[in-house]
């Protein structure tokens, strides 16, 4: 922040070294910064989270499938060629 103070962006007052806390905010500044910034963000409307659901739900059924026969072709050689059987 010193260096922005530097070239004019924030009022030399404002900046202070890396660091250091301000103790001009309250006890509960922590609270509103966050506060501020969870109203920065662009919340998905519900058409984006059933959609994105969707996708997980697919991910995870092709993902289990897939691991699933792979597991019964390892088993079956396993059976096979180590155990005899």
């Amino acid at each position: 922040m010193a260096r922005e103070a530097d070239a004019g962006r924030i009022p030399a007052d404002e900046s202070r070294p890396a660091g250091e806390i301000s103790t001009r905010r309250g006890p509960f500044g922590f609270i509103g910064e966050c506060w501020a910034e969870l109203k920065k963000v662009e919340w998905p409307n519900q058409n984006q989270v059933i959609q994105g659901t969707v996708v997980v739900l697919v991910a995870c059924v092709i993902a289990g499938a897939y691991l699933w026969l792979n597991d019964q072709l390892w088993m079956r050689a396993v059976q096979r060629l180590i155990l005899g059987q």
